[in-house]
């Protein structure tokens, strides 16, 4: 099951952690809320997209970062343990 973290950032920063998150390499997806939680963007990172997706997502993100003055990111990560409980033997 995929866990989420969630971080208060503002929109001069909000590019630099994007691109810090996506270096990491095991997000699942981000989601961009604004002070009052409503969500601006949700975008899901697949390692097959994020190579063609980036260079878009960056730019919307910028004009995004220039709105906005607070916003929340929520990530989803990936489990990082693993569910075995489907290959276990009956």
């Amino acid at each position: 099951m995929p866990s989420k973290e969630s971080f208060r950032i503002n929109g001069e920063n909000l590019l630099k952690k994007i691109k810090e998150l996506i270096a990491e390499g095991n997000i699942r997806k981000i989601t961009i809320s604004d002070k009052a939680g409503k969500e601006i963007m949700s975008f899901p990172l697949t390692v097959g997209v994020v190579g063609t997706i980036v260079a878009p997502l960056f730019a919307a993100i910028g004009a995004l970062a220039a709105l906005i003055g607070e916003c929340s990111i929520t990530v989803e990560r990936e489990d990082a343990t693993g569910d075995d409980s489907n290959n276990q033997a009956p």
